[in-house]
């Protein structure tokens, strides 16, 4: 929060949650990045204004008010008082779950397991944050400690959950056992290696942890970098690295970047605006080896018999869930823990999940936008409050590559044909038909 005060009589600073991402934007810190000072009522802010996260409009964000602290209510290592519900994960999902169960009731005892240190961060922001100057410290919106104490719940951090009998009701940890009523399974997925790259030899950003790491090595100056993979969060951190001054080349196995995802045409134009902005792409070959050279370089040995040096190197190859635990207890696994669509309980029924490491009907759920409703649904069937139920639909999908945004609605079907509806220097948009009906659209 800033230090300044507000001085035009209109009462405390206000917050306003983006539906799509998460991001909070704070009127009394602003957001000087899109030219909004600090002090900036959410009224004053002009219609067109673009959340500098995932891309959406003013009109996608509605007013956040955090709950009132309650008074801690810490539960001893292993002799617990009462069972309570128990989380584990402390990402997005895990606190936001933790957030709406003590929204409801204030008493049930709640434990949060983790195998970090539990701060609180907007993990979307990893991918953009370093072109916007950001530090570990200025990504890291809350101390575990302190979200604990806001929540009343006891945090138990760098502690890994190694075992799980639902029978018998039980969490083993690294720390001890723990009895629950109910367990929330909230952590996460975790970046995918194939096996021809050394993991001593390349980063992988899917924590706060990691990209502070990786944050300490690219401030000693300007590096080459070398980016495998040309999906997502390959295309957002190429961009990221390059307007943080790096000289970056992406490795794609296609053509063009997001080939699965993506008709030519708006390749082409994601291509063209990271390629403007400086990034290199290296297309259609795969990464089969990685080995250090005397000078502390990389150097990359590809698939179409080239070979690429590079002082640091950034893996985007995909996530996985985590299996061994769930399927040791039996759980229902399919690219993710099974969950049914409305519920979201596993096939046990005391035990729930949400956020990235579930799946629905076959297809894992790796969207932010989602987890705020996953886990409203998930709290009120843990005290017993009637609701609604939790309706899955599919994601937009946003790109965060502020020199190409795509945005995404729908799920694409392999191999059909794609239309133009608008074709501008300014904006591309298309949509896919497929039996007789819309399955997909896009702008760019």
């Amino acid at each position: 929060m800033t230090a300044l005060a507000p001085t035009d009589g209109l009462g405390p600073w206000r917050q306003f949650l983006c539906r799509a991402c998460g991001l909070i934007y704070d009127e009394g810190e602003g957001d000087p990045d899109s030219g909004l000072a600090p002090g900036t009522r959410f009224e004053d802010i002009a219609e067109d204004w673009a959340c500098p996260i995932c891309g959406v409009t003013k009109s996608d964000f509605e007013p956040y008010q955090r709950r009132a602290s309650v008074a801690p209510a810490p539960v001893p290592l292993v002799r617990q008082r009462r069972p309570g519900v128990v989380i584990v994960g402390a990402g997005v999902a895990g606190w936001s779950v933790a957030a709406a169960i003590r929204a409801e009731d204030a008493q049930v005892p709640i434990t949060l397991v983790t195998a970090c240190s539990g701060d609180v961060y907007h993990k979307p922001e990893l991918s953009v944050a370093l072109g916007r100057g950001m530090s570990p410290d200025t990504l890291r919106r809350e101390s575990g400690a302190t979200a604990a104490a806001r929540l009343g719940l006891h945090l138990m951090p760098d502690t890994v959950a190694v075992g799980l009998s639902p029978d018998r009701h039980r969490l083993r940890t690294t720390r001890g056992t723990l009895a629950y009523t109910q367990l929330v399974l909230a952590h996460g997925a975790r970046a995918a290696l194939p096996a021809c790259l050394d993991p001593t030899l390349c980063w992988r950003i899917n924590d706060l942890a990691a990209w502070s790491a990786l944050h300490a090595e690219l401030g000693r100056g300007p590096r080459t970098v070398a980016v495998i993979g040309a999906g997502m969060v390959g295309c957002e951190l190429a961009e990221d690295l390059t307007r943080a001054g790096h000289g970056v080349t992406l490795i794609g196995a296609g053509t063009l970047p997001l080939p699965e995802l993506l008709p030519a045409m708006a390749g082409l134009r994601l291509l063209a605006g990271l390629e403007r902005l400086g990034v290199r792409y290296r297309a259609g070959t795969l990464v089969t080896g990685l080995s250090r050279r005397p000078d502390g370089h990389v150097t990359l040995a590809l698939s179409d018999g080239g070979v690429l040096d590079a002082a640091t190197v950034v893996a985007a190859t995909g996530l996985a869930t985590p299996s061994r635990l769930v399927r040791g207890a039996g759980l229902a696994f399919e690219r993710g823990i099974v969950v049914e669509r409305s519920t979201l309980r596993t096939s046990r029924p005391d035990i729930f999940a949400l956020g990235d490491c579930i799946s629905i009907d076959g297809q894992p759920c790796r969207y932010i936008e989602p987890v705020a409703r996953q886990a409203e649904a998930i709290a009120h069937a843990i005290v017993g409050r009637a609701h609604p139920g939790y309706a899955h639909a599919a994601p937009v999908i946003r790109l965060k590559t502020r020199s190409a945004p795509v945005e995404l609605h729908g799920i694409p079907v392999p191999g059909a044909p794609w239309h133009v509806v608008e074709d501008t220097e300014r904006r591309l948009a298309m949509e896919q038909r497929h039996d007789g009906g819309t399955t997909a659209w896009l702008a760019a």
